[in-house]
């Protein structure tokens, strides 16, 4: 365990002579500030880090990551993370990435109580509920497990929208446009799911409009 632990550390040494050999500032750089485009709100699964498979540099994703990629605005971790991203790193885009083979979407599949975890998963079975029918229908696991997968990015991607930040924001500037993705572990590609954001805003407002407030239109007319 010892020597697993302390590898980490000489591959940080070695990274760390990696980047000052092709550009001896990098660091000096790196600690002034970010100004990432992206919001990257992905699951914790070890498997699907995501600069990795964005091909991303450092200071250009801003991440969030837990358990099955939820949205929950309930959780304040995960708001926190939009509306700083939103409001003060002014993130033109945000991505809701799930993955296959995600091990908290199967188990949100499973009858049984798994403690802790309840009311967490609850926001799956949600998901589940709203789309029973579609879910029902498909005969294969498998494809079924994948179909929840997608689905749980999608209702994830409607959370996000009904929040006042990104509408606000987006009513003043177009931006941030809100995506979701599904990382496929068998083959390694993203696979854009193409939400059409502004339909979804526009059909969620006549319910989660938060924007009608005067500032904000004021603002809008300047």
């Amino acid at each position: 365990m010892s020597q697993s632990y302390e590898v980490i550390f000489e591959n940080n040494r070695k990274w760390v002579e990696s980047k000052l050999s092709t550009d001896p500032h990098f660091f000096e750089e790196l600690a002034k500030t970010q100004h990432p485009d992206y919001l990257y709100i992905g699951c914790s699964d070890s498997r699907a880090t995501a600069e990795e498979l964005m091909g991303a540099k450092p200071g250009e994703v801003f991440v969030h990551r837990n358990i099955a990629n939820v949205v929950n605005t309930l959780d304040m971790s995960s708001t926190a993370v939009i509306q700083y991203a939103v409001e003060h790193l002014r993130v033109k885009h945000i991505i809701v990435c799930g993955h296959y083979n995600c091990g908290g979407v199967k188990a949100a599949m499973t009858p049984e109580d798994l403690g802790l975890l309840n009311p967490w998963l609850r926001n799956i079975r949600d998901v589940y509920r709203l789309h029973q029918a579609e879910l029902d229908s498909i005969e294969d696991d498998g494809k079924r497990y994948d179909r929840l997968v997608e689905l749980n990015v999608l209702e994830q991607c409607i959370n996000v929208i009904k929040m006042a930040c990104v509408q606000e924001r987006y009513i003043l500037e177009e931006y941030p446009i809100v995506h979701g993705w599904v990382f496929d572990l068998r083959t390694g590609k993203i696979i854009d799911l193409e939400i059409d954001f502004e339909k979804v805003l526009k059909d969620i407002q006549k319910i989660y409009n938060l924007t009608e407030s005067n500032w904000v239109m004021n603002r809008k007319t300047k």
